[in-house]
């Protein structure tokens, strides 16, 4: 029965207006004329009662089923009542139709008007007929009132047409504006929802401290621009430093300002700091701290917000604006939710960087641990069996001058050839422990090195192509990790593959200058990785799992492409930088397919 908009029915509030004038008037007019008439006060109030009740439908902006119709034929009824209750066409209201004139102008423009003004001078003609003989005088009357009726009916729709296109027209502008202003509204909505998913992408995505305030200062400016003029905005990022605070990153900070260091003991950096809650400063230069930046100088706001979660306190950021205005409670919150996310962002790098200094704790205690059972090898069975050789070498030549049987003599000689062997294998694992040249001289002459005795112990032919650019971005550790990868996985195929040939590659990822990849390859038998993977805590060897863990040290990736009769291709990518490392474990690279 009843129907809701979302805008206001401007007709209904026109009509609803000239109702109660029209009210006012006609009660007026009859009090001063006739004085009082129930018939006409229980009319009048019909009438109030029914602009009351569109008015109420009109405020919620409700209409009812056939909502002009009904309308215009109450007002019609109620004119009608008051022209015979006040006297007719003899009585001061006979102009009164004009009451239900007003509302066919307003809801049908000229046609309403015309309409209701013929439909009233019927309806009036026919009482007047009813009621009185016909006579000349009364006839004139009634002409004067079918006369009044039709030319106001004119008159009105004329008048309504113009009126109600202009209305209409400047409805729709507000509509149009209105929607326009949604539209707009909910494509911010949109863009700040996607700001927010950037900010957790990007930040959630990130190990590096500058990385993640770089991205913070960029995250705010993009998404306080989308309410405000940023142009003289001033944003600052203080970490801690053994000094002090100092400026970390910074927009729209001078030069004179970026080297500057302050102490958190005193004024807002110390407040915030000690109570964890952002604070909004409106003379931000004449802080005891804040006040040394002459980039505040200008400014007449400032909104400073610490990076504290638990005991842990990392620095605090901090916003200035010379509009003073600028920091509104909805500009505020954005920035509180994006310091609480910058500062789970800080709290996830340092414990990267933790475990980093961890891992690299770990490789220096390997290292030291190599070089320790390399010193007990060289000083202890490697001397050993060395002097053991010799005194078989001795004892054999004497048996032959002293013409003993040539069996124990022969004896004597394999005897020693297997401690020589013994002595040279051992002086291998020696070099493979810890390869000296690999200290002096670098990666690719250890690995030289290790070709020639593969070839001089085993007769395995291992050939290398190593690209010199690449082994220049590896650190002394992890030069030695990519050696013990490579040994591991040529020691591997020459035990298992039964390959003639074992090739070994050090290359840059293709179009890719921060990411390397080693690959060992060779043309032996092949066999299932999955199957070699799911046995392996059956297996005696931990070739793959040595090659895993050390591919790990070095924030790599491991791949094993191999199958029965198709060789073998080991291929481990190295990221180069940090950067390369988050891209790397993010997916952002195809490294299976560049490779």
């Amino acid at each position: 029965m009843v129907r809701q908009s979302e805008f206001p029915y401007l007709a209904d509030w026109i009509a609803i207006l000239l109702r109660w004038v029209m009210l006012i008037a006609a009660t007026l007019m009859l009090a001063f004329s006739i004085g009082g008439n129930w018939a006409f006060v229980v009319l009048i109030a019909l009438g109030v009662g029914w602009n009351l009740a569109s008015s109420s439908l009109a405020i919620n902006n409700r209409r009812l089923v056939f909502h002009r119709p009904i309308n215009v034929t109450v007002d019609l009824l109620i004119s009608l009542g008051m022209f015979l209750a006040s006297g007719g066409e003899r009585g001061p209201l006979f102009w009164i139709g004009l009451y239900a004139l007003l509302s066919g102008a307003i809801y049908y423009e000229w046609r309403g008007s015309l309409g209701v003004a013929l439909l009233l001078s019927l309806l009036q003609g026919g009482a007047y007929y009813s009621h009185s003989g016909g006579n000349l005088e009364g006839l004139l009357l009634l002409g004067r009132t079918v006369a009044f009726n039709l030319l106001t009916g004119a008159l009105l729709g004329m008048l309504s047409t113009r009126l109600i296109g202009a209305v209409r027209k400047r409805y729709q502008a507000q509509l149009a504006i209105r929607r326009e202003a949604e539209r707009k509204a909910q494509q911010r909505e949109r863009r700040r929802i996607q700001t927010f998913y950037d900010m957790v992408e990007t930040l959630g995505g990130t190990l590096n401290h500058q990385v993640v305030l770089d991205a913070a200062l960029d995250l705010s400016l993009a998404a306080l621009s989308e309410e405000a003029d940023i142009l003289s905005l001033v944003s600052v990022v203080l970490m801690f430093r053994e000094e002090g605070l100092a400026i970390a990153t910074a927009r729209g900070l001078p030069p004179v300002d970026q080297n500057l260091v302050l102490q958190a003991r005193e004024g807002t950096l110390a407040e915030i700091l000690q109570r964890g809650e952002p604070q909004i400063l409106t003379q931000p230069a004449q802080d005891p701290q804040l006040g040394r930046l002459v980039a505040l100088q200008n400014c007449r706001s400032a909104f400073c917000l610490p990076l504290v979660r638990g005991m842990q306190v990392f620095g605090a950021m901090l916003f200035a604006h010379p509009d003073p205005n600028f920091f509104t409670p909805d500009r505020c919150e954005l920035l509180e939710i994006i310091s609480h996310q910058v500062t789970i962002a800080l709290q996830n790098a340092r414990l990267f960087q933790q475990l980093e200094e961890e891992r690299q704790r770990l490789i220096e205690t390997t290292e030291e641990a190599h070089k320790k059972l390399a010193r007990d090898l060289h000083d202890g069975p490697t001397q050993s069996i060395s002097a053991i050789a010799m005194r078989l070498s001795i004892l054999r030549k004497t048996l032959e001058k002293s013409h003993i049987n040539g069996q124990v003599a022969e004896e004597l000689q394999q005897i020693e050839a297997l401690a020589r062997r013994t002595t040279e294998e051992i002086r291998h694992m020696l070099f493979t422990l810890r390869p000296l040249i690999l200290e002096s001289e670098g990666l690719i002459p250890a690995l030289k090195v290790m070709c020639e005795k593969m070839w001089a112990l085993y007769q395995q032919k291992v050939t290398l192509d190593a690209d010199p650019d690449v082994v220049k971005h590896l650190d002394p550790n992890r030069q030695t990790i990519v050696f013990y990868i490579i040994e591991e996985a040529v020691n591997n195929a020459r035990k298992h593959a039964e390959a003639s040939e074992i090739r070994v590659r050090i290359r840059f990822l293709p179009r890719e200058q921060e990411i390397a990849f080693v690959e060992i390859a060779d043309n032996g038998k092949g066999f299932d990785p999955k199957e070699v993977s799911t046995n392996y805590e059956h297996r005696g060897s931990l070739g793959m799992v040595n090659l895993r863990e050390r591919t790990e040290l070095l924030n790599g990736l491991l791949y094993i492409d191999s199958a029965p009769g198709k060789g073998t291709r080991v291929y481990v990518v190295i990221p180069l930088t940090e950067t390369a490392a988050e891209r790397l474990h993010r997916g952002l690279i195809g490294t299976r397919e560049k490779v």
